[in-house]
């Protein structure tokens, strides 16, 4: 693992007005917006990035098995910088994203069952991986993985780690030594409902993972 200033922080689920200013404010690397109906953290069909959200933060749009005209349309709207992937895309899906000039974040759901050779044949056409927690939910489920299995991966491709991370497990980010991890994403493990996150949680999270 990189040294821990060097993790950047991506923070996802997305969508309150005034919750995005205040996430804002702690400058993480990366905030996500889910684009997914089903989601309880779905931004909603009339959302629109503000005119003012900082420049210094990467947009990250998240779908799940979406038609990629759309896609390219929302990520257009709102300015989008990268496309978080969770469903069932292929190769071909990611590369045609990758054309356009967006970059690609490919998600795969992780427990004891889950063949890391999965991932080999997305190497040439995203950014990074992300590895979640598989639950009920494609995202967001509020649980953490083992991450002793990320030994099986070949750290080929850089990755994110999400999986309901919260400020006790940071410590346990020195299992992951020697790992291409390059962000944490924070979701739903510093919520106070679905979408909102609790800004002091959030801000531990955050100064614990950049001491």
């Amino acid at each position: 693992m990189k040294k821990s200033t060097a993790i950047k922080i991506k923070v996802c689920g997305m969508r309150d007005a005034r919750n995005i200013l205040q996430v804002a404010e702690l400058r993480p690397d990366f905030m996500g917006f889910i684009f997914y109906p089903p989601s309880p953290r779905f931004v909603g069909v009339d959302f629109k990035m503000a005119d003012d959200f900082p420049k210094y933060i990467k947009r990250v749009g998240v779908f799940v098995n979406e038609v990629s005209s759309k896609v390219l349309e929302i990520a257009k709207l709102n300015q989008l910088d990268f496309i978080q992937l969770h469903g069932d895309e292929s190769v071909t899906y990611c590369l045609e994203l990758k054309n356009a000039g967006l970059g690609v974040i490919k998600v795969f759901r992780v427990d004891e069952d889950f063949d890391f050779v999965q991932t080999n044949a997305y190497s040439e056409v995203v950014d990074y991986f992300l590895f979640d927690t598989k639950g009920k939910y494609y995202g967001g489920n509020a649980q953490k993985f083992n991450w002793a299995l990320l030994k099986k991966y070949n750290q080929k491709i850089p990755f994110f780690l999400s999986g309901g991370i919260k400020i006790a497990d940071v410590c346990d980010m020195l299992e992951l030594e020697g790992m291409n991890l390059v962000a944490i994403d924070i979701n739903s493990g510093v919520e106070k409902s679905p979408g909102v996150k609790d800004i002091t949680k959030l801000s531990e999270v955050i100064n614990k993972i950049r001491l």
